[in-house]
């Protein structure tokens, strides 16, 4: 009797051998990785015979028919009710689905993308690609899902898990250096100091950061610059202050003198004795007393005593 080119002993087992095979288990019998045939009571007890373990994915195996034979015996099949046919050993290795590691980056930017954490971020730098992912025996549905798990260090973490079926089996984390799209003002000619700024002496450009604009970034329309800024170069916010009132006395103008420290107010009536603008030192007489001494000119129009 011939089943597929295989004879078969009434009396015994044929066992066809094949050179290599994948299996879907770790543990592989006799019965997956060969095709035994023979008497119905044999063929129950080889096929069950473990013949070995992989311990780790993409681990392949060898067994050779003398591991078989061995292990038969050992199972009350003697060697003399054995025939091989096929390979002289067999490789048996496990069938394996790979998630590689630029689908699970990719994975994670099209999340990212989709998802962004913060409206001025214009590219996500992977900082290390994730290695690959071998899952072995999966024969089931495979997906990928995503979940942002925040910000630290300008750094953004993405979880990818890698669901089988309806059971995930695997996630890990891939990390994302940001970069953002920001706004700076610059000067659009020189500027000397004191200049007001104004949307025709400056200019709003972008450029890329590592750290995002700041939430209520504005223009500093309105503010002088306290020294002097030469065209396109960045005016920053240290570098500008705000307007001081244009404060002049004259001379021979009434004016009030005031005392303010620590909670004691003084005032009394003055004339100046020449012209000051707001911060300046002029000569001030008493009209109390008609002495005349040195105040400071005060951005409210009054002035104090330099003592």
């Amino acid at each position: 009797l011939l089943i597929t080119g295989i004879c078969i002993a009434d009396d015994g087992l044929q066992i066809y051998l094949p050179r290599e095979i994948a299996i879907n288990n770790e543990s592989p019998t006799l019965g997956d990785i060969a095709i035994v045939r023979g008497e119905e009571t044999l063929v129950q007890k080889a096929e069950i015979l473990q013949m070995g373990r992989i311990a780790s994915a993409g681990q392949k195996i060898t067994i050779d028919r003398t591991v078989i034979v061995s292990s038969l015996a050992a199972n009350g099949i003697p060697a003399a009710k054995v025939k091989f046919t096929g390979a002289n050993e067999i490789t048996i290795s496990q069938k394996n689905i790979i998630i590689t590691g630029k689908q699970l980056a990719d994975k994670a930017i099209a999340y990212l993308t989709d998802n962004p954490p913060h409206p001025s971020i214009c590219k996500y730098n992977l900082l290390r690609t994730p290695e690959d992912i071998i899952l072995p025996g999966s024969d089931g549905n495979i997906k990928l899902t995503a979940n942002f798990d925040g910000i630290t260090n300008n750094q953004a973490k993405v979880i990818v898990s890698i669901i089988c079926g309806d059971k995930e089996v695997k996630s890990l984390d891939v990390i994302f250096g940001l970069k953002y799209t920001c706004r700076k003002v610059s000067a659009a000619t020189d500027l000397p100091a004191g200049t007001v700024l104004n949307t025709e002496n400056t200019k709003i450009e972008k450029f890329i950061s590592n750290l995002p604009e700041p939430a209520k970034w504005s223009a500093p329309y309105g503010m002088s610059v306290r020294r002097d800024v030469l065209m396109n170069s960045e005016i920053k916010l240290n570098m500008v202050e705000n307007v001081k009132p244009d404060i002049v006395l004259k001379r021979n103008q009434s004016v009030l003198i005031k005392v303010d420290r620590l909670g004691l107010l003084v005032t009394a009536i003055g004339r100046t004795m020449q012209d000051g603008s707001a911060g300046e030192l002029i000569k001030v007489q008493n009209l109390s007393s008609q002495k005349i001494i040195i105040c400071r000119v005060k951005e409210d129009g009054t002035v104090e005593p330099v003592f």
